[in-house]
């Protein structure tokens, strides 16, 4: 690991300055310029067609959808849509690219000149401003074997999987992110998720950031002050999660205010991130444009978007993340503490959802911070990847709203359907958990209770009330948890004759 400067030395010495490039794949049925599916997973190189393998004499098709969500995004970003914008050719070579070119946007991007307020912890807004959102088509996938973490390094041959290979992509850029200062990390996680909130939002992408469907680039340098010119900035390549971004940022502060500091100079270059420490390590050189030799495809005609589709599209816009958990925090009351954890628990959605289906605010925020994020947490998934809906925490806390079930009772009910045992009304009469109301079937319970400590029947009888919580305690262990705690108090004090 490289040596590392005190973080508060850092931003008590230098300015930093971010630039972020974001990458979204784009959920179209099929890819960017052919008819190949456009779906997650599968065996390699199966969702592949001749033009995605860049065979000789192939020619490729924009894809409708794909430029139409690509217009989304560069709205709900504030950016100007171009009335005329044309593909490149952007030439490298490696070997997840059988063209030996990646087919993207250069000088003419399909938008441009935008920005995107941010939401920080705290509450605050920060905006950063929009250089560009250009379309473009994916690469394969290297695995290389043999090596440590699957990095080429030290591996004896590498294996191509070319079903990602043109997947539909949308890069956003940001023009220079100048006056974060020391929360500087956290202005580039939270923009990236706020990113990934409006593609989740406009519904163009799962953007599911652990299956690579977002992927952050990290720019970073620092300058002595921000009157000073831009520092020499490095690249972090494929960050994919918050976490890593913010850690990539604070370390790259770190690395480079040691070097500065130190009388050294920064070198251009790419990064690599390891999320298992957060460190970067070296790369390559960073190349500029000119080192891709772009120029003009000529196999596919200018895109033309007409005003009135852009129009069409910007009136079909639903409400941004940062205007909408602004309001639900304020319809739901929730203090801003526990907001901000429901966001940072991705639980907003499943939330939303849970009061749509006919739940209390508090109670759906109980369930899936509470229960079930633990549960979740016990099986390594995430909250949306488990086996119940919000309509089925919605039935759930409705059975103990309408009394049929308890808090206790509800748990258990929860296991069943977990379990896949049904709904939660069909778990609780299958395991016979409704709450026993009925006096007959308490009355015994309370008098065994009774006759088993008549020390504390003594003491209620002497006025000492609150002595009926140890026979409710009783009566509950006995009837299994189902007992109408309730009921059982008043039938309590009915036969003591307090």
């Amino acid at each position: 690991m490289s040596e590392l400067m005190d973080y508060a030395d850092v931003t008590a010495n230098f300015d930093p300055v971010l630039g972020i490039e974001v990458h979204v794949e784009l959920g179209t049925k099929t890819k960017m310029f052919d008819a190949a599916p456009n779906a997650f997973g599968g065996d390699p190189n199966t969702y592949v067609t001749p033009v995605s393998l860049g065979l000789p004499g192939c020619l490729p098709v924009v894809n409708h959808t794909a430029v139409e969500y690509a217009i989304k995004i560069g709205l709900a970003l504030n950016c100007e849509i171009a009335e005329y914008c044309r593909f490149a050719r952007k030439n490298y070579f490696y070997p997840d690219l059988t063209k030996a070119f990646q087919t993207s946007q250069f000088d003419e991007p399909i938008a441009h000149d935008g920005y995107v307020d941010v939401e920080l912890e705290d509450g605050s807004l920060f905006r950063v401003q929009i250089e560009r959102a250009h379309m473009e088509e994916d690469a394969g996938k290297n695995t290389h074997v043999g090596g440590a973490e699957g990095r080429i390094h030290g591996a004896d041959h590498s294996l191509v999987d070319y079903n990602r290979a043109g997947v539909p992509l949308v890069e956003i850029v940001t023009r220079p992110i100048e006056g974060a200062g020391e929360r500087a990390p956290e202005v580039a996680a939270a923009y990236v998720q706020t990113l990934r909130d409006i593609f989740r939002a406009l519904g163009v992408s799962e953007a599911r950031m652990e299956r690579g469907n977002v992927r952050a680039d990290i720019n970073v340098s620092l300058r002595d002050t921000p009157e000073s010119p831009l520092g020499v900035r490095t690249e972090t390549k494929n960050v994919n999660s918050f976490r890593g971004i913010a850690s990539a940022v604070r370390y790259e502060m770190q690395r480079q205010g040691a070097i500065l500091s130190a009388g050294g100079s920064v070198n251009q270059e790419t990064r690599h991130f390891h999320e298992e420490d957060g460190s970067t390590s070296q790369g390559r050189d960073k190349s500029d444009a000119e080192d891709y030799r772009y120029f003009p495809e000529p196999d596919l005609v200018p895109v033309a978007p007409s005003r009135q589709w852009v129009e069409e599209l910007r009136a079909s816009l639903p409400e941004l993340p940062v205007a909408k958990r602004r309001r639900l925090r304020e319809e739901w009351g929730y203090a801003d503490m526990e907001m901000r954890d429901v966001i940072n628990a991705g639980a907003l959605e499943i939330i939303e959802a849970t009061v749509e289906a006919g739940a209390d605010p508090a109670s759906a925020r109980k369930w899936w911070m509470g229960e079930l994020s633990r549960r979740a947490k016990e099986r390594e998934l995430s909250l949306e990847d488990m086996p119940v809906t919000p309509a089925q925490i919605a039935e759930l806390q409705g059975l103990i709203d309408s009394g049929r079930i308890n808090d206790k009772l509800a748990r258990q009910a929860l296991e069943g359907v977990l379990a896949g045992e049904g709904s939660p009304a069909e778990v609780v009469e299958a395991r016979g958990l409704e709450v026993v109301s009925d006096d007959g079937a308490l009355s015994k319970a309370v008098q065994d209770a009774l006759d088993a400590n008549p020390d504390v029947v003594e003491k209620i009888k002497g006025g000492k009330v609150a002595a009926a919580g140890a026979l409710v305690g009783a009566v509950m262990k006995a009837t299994r948890g189902q007992a109408d705690a309730a009921r059982v108090r008043e039938l309590i004090m009915e036969m003591v004759g307090a």
